[in-house]
């Protein structure tokens, strides 16, 4: 089946949206995801119990409880009111609606099925916070282990060692290297720990204003895409987004360029983007999807394979979203069986290093010990 192409739609920007500052009382909350998928999901349902999209905004203004959310959705039944479409206004308040949301409202609109694609776009949402929640969730008890491992070895240093330092002193020359490595570590961090925290949160500080830089997003970018387990990690979560959006794009309508030009919106990584751009070029050139998909070395063999059989059997669009399933469950077993395997590898380091202070203090008490028998 022929894939339509057209260049991305330029959102008409002449009308001028409400002055939320004026609108809103100080404090309120900047409305995020979970406003974005209750908004979804009740107009959905409004539309599909037949009422019009005018009366629909009018009833959610009065159950919206965010005074920004509010003041939003008085902005869209505003230009509604005055004839715009829906698509149109959504496009005004593009830090809430993003390009793919537009997109597929738009072409609903023309398609005559705008509550179908509104409750496809709160799957969509949803599934991309249990997404964003699975990865925390196998992040977080490592991180907790890694921060507490250094607080109690922060903690022996500090404040351990240092009292012992004063009676290690009569068998300086007897001590074991691993204690003398210690001793040294502890005078450094308990004598120069200011100017060592100011260093630590300059460098920091210094970091993070570096990976800001083009240079530095590039080869973040560029490390995620290498390193042998963070790289399938990332590249899963790459596709289950890009695919996802594809997918339920081009189901609904929606043209192939405008479905990939979101796709760069959806994706953070600069690398996966350019991969994307070559899409969009060989789509151009009527070499279509698959071309694309075959150059690119970090695309997995199957799904090179699903996306061109796909295109050849004109079921493109059910083959992605199949895809980002795959990937979203198999990306699901993968973190799982990190955070699992993460916790006993924890475990043992943070035994092994406490276990080596613990013996370097040990050790040396009882050399003093036959000292002074």
């Amino acid at each position: 089946m022929p894939i339509e192409i057209q260049q991305p739609r330029a959102i008409n920007r002449t009308w001028k949206r409400p002055d939320l500052p004026r609108l809103v009382a100080g404090g309120a909350r900047k409305p995020g995801v979970q406003d974005r998928i209750f908004f979804t999901e009740q107009l959905a349902l409004l539309l599909e119990t037949g009422t019009a999209l005018h009366a629909s905004l009018e009833a959610l203004i009065k159950q919206t409880t965010n005074p920004r959310m509010t003041a939003i959705i008085h902005g869209l039944l505003e230009q509604v009111t005055e004839g715009k479409s829906f698509s149109i206004a959504l496009g005004e308040y593009p830090e809430l609606f993003p390009s793919t949301y537009v997109n597929l409202i738009e072409a609903a609109e023309e398609g005559g099925f705008l509550d179908r694609v509104l409750q496809e776009l709160v799957n969509m949402d949803e599934k991309r916070e249990q997404l964003k929640r699975t990865v925390t969730s196998a992040l977080s008890y490592p991180v907790f282990l890694l921060l507490f491992s250094l607080g109690v070895v922060l903690f022996v240093l500090m404040v351990v060692f240092p009292k012992f330092a004063v009676m290690f002193t009569r068998i300086h020359d007897e001590l074991p290297g691993t204690t003398l490595f210690l001793m040294g570590v502890s005078e450094l961090l308990t004598h120069h720990w200011l100017p060592l925290s100011i260093g630590l949160i300059a460098g920091l500080a210094a970091l993070g204003w570096w990976l800001h830089t083009p240079a530095g997003n590039h080869a973040l970018d560029t490390l995620k895409m290498k390193l042998v387990f963070v790289r399938t990690i990332f590249l899963q979560i790459y596709l289950t987004q890009s695919l996802r959006v594809l997918g339920l794009s081009l189901a609904n309508g929606v043209s192939v360029m405008d479905a990939l030009a979101s796709c760069r919106d959806v994706v953070p990584n600069r690398i996966f983007r350019q991969f994307l751009m070559k899409v969009e070029d060989k789509v151009k050139e009527g070499a279509g999807f698959a071309a694309a998909f075959q150059e690119a070395d970090f695309i997995p063999p199957t799904v090179r394979q699903m996306v061109a059989t796909g295109e050849e059997s004109g079921s493109l669009a059910h083959v992605l979203g199949r895809i980002a399933d795959y990937y979203e469950r198999e990306l699901g077993r993968r973190l799982a069986t990190f955070s699992r395997v993460a916790e006993p590898v924890m475990l043992m380091v943070m035994g092994i290093v406490v276990g080596l202070i613990v013996s370097s203090l040990i050790l040396p008490i009882f050399k003093l010990s036959r000292a002074v028998g």
